[in-house]
């Protein structure tokens, strides 16, 4: 009876370096969740590796080891967990709680943002509504493509599904995260004669690398430790059906041949077997890389990008989408209002205009998740834009000197001093300056991998120097930098 009550409770995965609060949580939320705790992204890889799936909630701060006071590993980590699993939904408690903290989090992916400290019973609530949410979606996915829109874009993507789903041949779909590759992927399989048989999506970037060929192939008994009985991989569950390979700029290179291998004449080996096996699924394989770039690094195979894009499918960001911006709005607002049994939102004229505006960088996915916090706050309401804005990851624009530097028009930069100077109360001359050396020492680092000698030589400084600059701003310390040249 336990293990069966186990097994109905979702999956819930707490990222935050306190012991004091992932204890806590832990003892609350454990009742109705089943917890998984780690304090650092790469805690979070490892225990990952060891879970058979990804969990559907997450509970994750910002401000992780080995930068704690600074959100960058959270934000790394929302990308690395929605990269995983694209229907995960996270939730950020974080004491980085800055309003553009915030936004980013959640143009990143994430469906809500909540402030340390907060109730416990309340974060519980707001898991269980995600829960409930990611019940509804997996329902509408089963019933149709979930591909929304009737602009020229969206048309050009669902005559390209048409006319490629009957092909035998693989198929590339290209597009940003959060655009929604995977529903182009089940939408090939479902208008294809293959619809009644196995489609199944494997994550390139969800498992372990030595884990990927026996996950693929399927192995041998005894053909490496653990493996106490002969298993089928996804080349052999498929069948005749789909495969899936989502994320394939992830596969190990070592791999990639093999892969080629079964693409031309359909051959593979499990791991641990001599004997050739033959495959007729049809593989569908998606990336948000740049997969010509990652050839010119020595990353991906030519021949393998070229077997694979026979047909290349480009999914368009959002912000080309045009007034698909609008259907799209309405589509999730009535799902929504419908699924929680609440009343519709509506905005009004201004906010209207800055929805069509808005760039939405987190494509279908932001979108998805703005309507989702607008149905929760103002359900029958009119949404203001003040009100909208504050869902979105944008700033307030302010005349900064940094905007018209680097430059050699110094009469440019004296108008935008003055500018900055009439509009801001208050104005530090000292911070100014230190912001616009703390972007030139990122950028450098960031060029250099975080190489301080090579960052040092590109700014024109001592080595000491940038390090003493680098701790007057509360940059990261030397343990996060690449420390090979000490």
């Amino acid at each position: 009876m336990v293990e069966s009550a186990a097994a109905t409770k979702p999956d819930l995965l707490i990222v935050d370096d306190d012991p004091l609060i992932t204890d806590t949580l832990d003892f609350v939320l454990g009742r109705d969740f089943n917890v998984y705790v780690a304090e650092s992204r790469n805690q979070v890889k490892s225990l990952l590796r060891q879970l058979d799936r990804t969990p559907e909630l997450a509970l994750v701060d910002l401000g992780l080891p080995p930068a704690p006071h600074r959100p960058n590993e959270g934000f790394r980590l929302i990308n690395e967990l929605l990269a995983l699993s694209p229907d995960i939904k996270i939730l950020v408690l974080s004491g980085q709680n800055d309003e553009s903290n915030a936004r980013h989090a959640r143009a990143l992916g994430a469906i809500e943002f909540v402030a340390k400290p907060c109730e416990p019973q309340r974060l519980k609530q707001l898991l269980l509504n995600a829960r409930t949410i990611t019940a509804a979606e997996r329902v509408a996915q089963g019933a149709d493509s979930g591909i929304v829109g009737s602009g020229p874009a969206i048309t050009k993507l669902r005559q390209q599904i048409r006319l490629y789903c009957d092909s035998p041949f693989p198929v590339l779909i290209e597009g940003e995260s959060g655009s929604g590759k995977e529903l182009v992927a089940a939408s090939l399989h479902r208008q294809s004669a293959r619809a009644a048989k196995p489609y199944l999506a494997l994550n390139c970037a969800a498992i372990s690398p030595n884990l990927v060929e026996a996950t693929l192939f399927g192995h041998a008994k005894g053909a490496f430790t653990g493996a106490t009985q002969a298993r089928g991989g996804y080349f052999e569950e498929a069948r005749d059906g789909s495969l899936f390979l989502d994320e394939i700029g992830e596969l190990p290179l070592e791999l990639q041949a093999k892969l080629l291998r079964v693409l031309e004449n359909g051959e593979y080996q499990r791991v641990g077997e001599t004997q050739s096996r033959v495959s007729q699924a049809r593989v569908i394989a998606a990336t948000n890389r740049d997969l010509r770039q990652e050839i010119k690094g020595g990353r991906f195979r030519a021949d393998l990008y070229h077997r694979l894009s026979v047909f290349t499918v480009a999914v368009p960001p959002l912000r080309e989408l045009g007034d698909d911006k609008h259907r799209l709005l309405s589509h999730f607002t009535e799902f929504y209002a419908n699924q929680s049994g609440a009343v519709p939102f509506h905005l009004d004229p201004n906010a209207e205009q800055i929805w069509m505006d808005y760039s939405f960088p987190g494509n279908v996915r932001e979108l998805r998740n703005i309507v989702i916090r607008l149905i929760t706050r103002y359900a029958g309401e009119i949404v203001n834009a003040e009100q909208l804005l504050a869902e979105l990851d944008v700033q307030p624009d302010e005349p900064r000197i940094e905007d018209a530097l680097p430059g050699t028009d110094f009469r440019a930069a004296v108008e935008a001093a003055k500018r900055q100077l009439q509009a801001q109360a208050g104005f530090s001359l000292d911070d100014t300056l230190q912001r616009i050396q703390r972007c030139y020492v990122e950028a450098a680092l960031a060029l250099t991998n975080g190489n301080l000698s090579h960052a040092a030589k590109l700014l024109g400084v001592h080595r000491t120097t940038l390090y003493s600059r680098m701790q007057n701003y509360a940059a990261a310390p030397a343990a996060e930098r690449n420390t090979a040249d000490i």
